[in-house]
């Protein structure tokens, strides 16, 4: 692309986004394999309103796949960025505890649709954070809070709760409920619960099990968490879906998809392998030993990759690229703090 039609795309791009009647540089950038575009411009306008950032990555995608229709740019496949910088959780050895976690939170409240303090924390636990509502009263006026803190890979709490005062009202309680209700009239607009219902019991006919269950939903870029107690009965299940940028708890769904009803999927799967593998050992043992072998092969640790292991070597695609937009963001926030520090010195 010359650079008369790299300015055509990025100006296409600035009217989409809402930035169209601001000022704006363009600067084409070459410092890593691919030349890219970097946009500069003011979030207010000419009156001095704020101009609206709601879901400003989520709509940011979108409008980069209709440009690239629009300009018949070769898109980016799933899994293209792979070689780029390594996906990784949280790093709590790392330090700067606060930065990284002020970076998955924001990130996360601009990335994702969901409609309960619940739903958001699965999420963030999904990178080793986790979160806790606070509510009491303090002078006779009712107060409500959120405590952010890092958890380690068994979802032990490591260091300092971090209040979300330090991160700033963009991801306090407040801006939370607005973001569900957000989330909510996003939700029913797009449909979302309407067209992931049938993949789902799609899903759950073919599955005879929690792994195989996992599996066959991460082909479609859902991800599932299931909340077992000690038991291993699960009390809870949530779907993260990814393409859709929506975290949904199954009993949103619908009774059919609430954690009951994967109890008994389960527990009547694995009472029908028993009794196959019981009547085949009495009748015809070297068949019953070919059939475990075959189940084993097929559900193995080793064939089945985590749906949230986010670490380095993930094959989580969507995953991958959400976690390497939010380390993208954040440089770039460093790098606009540092020229804002240089100025004050100026």
């Amino acid at each position: 692309l010359d650079n008369e039609q790299l300015a055509e795309i990025a100006q296409a791009y600035m009217q989409k986004l809402g930035y169209g009647d601001q000022p704006y540089i363009v600067f084409k950038h070459s410092d890593i394999k691919r030349e890219h575009l970097h946009i500069v411009s003011l979030r207010v306008d000419e009156n001095g309103k704020k101009i609206n950032d709601s879901y400003e990555v989520a709509r940011s995608m979108e409008i980069c796949k209709e440009l690239e229709q629009e300009f018949n740019l070769i898109p980016l496949m799933k899994g293209q960025r792979q070689d780029e910088t390594p996906v990784k959780k949280i790093d709590y050895k790392a330090g700067n505890i606060k930065h990284q976690v002020g970076n998955i939170t924001k990130s996360i409240m601009n990335y994702f649709y969901f409609q309960s303090f619940g739903e958001y924390r699965t999420l963030l636990e999904q990178f080793n954070v986790t979160a806790e509502e606070i509510k009491g009263e303090h002078n006779g006026k009712p107060y409500n809070g959120i405590l952010y803190c890092v958890t380690g890979e068994k979802g032990n709490k490591l260091g300092r709760p971090l209040k979300s005062s330090l991160f700033g009202k963009e991801v306090g309680g407040e801006a939370l409920r607005k973001h569900y209700e957000l989330s909510k009239a996003a939700v029913e607009k797009k449909k979302i619960r309407e067209n992931l219902r049938p993949v789902i019991a799609q899903a759950m006919q073919k599955a005879s099990s929690k792994e195989g269950f996992k599996h066959l939903m991460r082909e479609k870029g859902i991800g599932v968490v299931f909340r077992e107690n000690e038991e291993h009965r699960i009390y809870g299940v949530t779907f993260i879906d990814y393409q859709n940028r929506t975290v949904l708890n199954g009993s949103r769904l619908g009774k059919e998809f609430s954690a009951n009803m994967f109890n008994e999927l389960f527990d009547n799967n694995s009472k029908q392998r028993n009794e196959i593998e019981h009547r085949a050992t009495d009748n015809q043992p070297r068949k019953a030993e070919r059939i475990r072998q075959n189940e084993s092969s097929e559900l193995s640790p080793g064939s089945i990759f985590s749906l949230f292991d986010v670490g380095q070597g993930s094959d989580d695609y969507e995953a991958e690229n959400f976690v390497k937009e939010m380390e993208y963001n954040a440089e770039l926030r460093r790098r606009k703090a540092k020229l804002k520090k240089k100025g004050r010195k100026l």
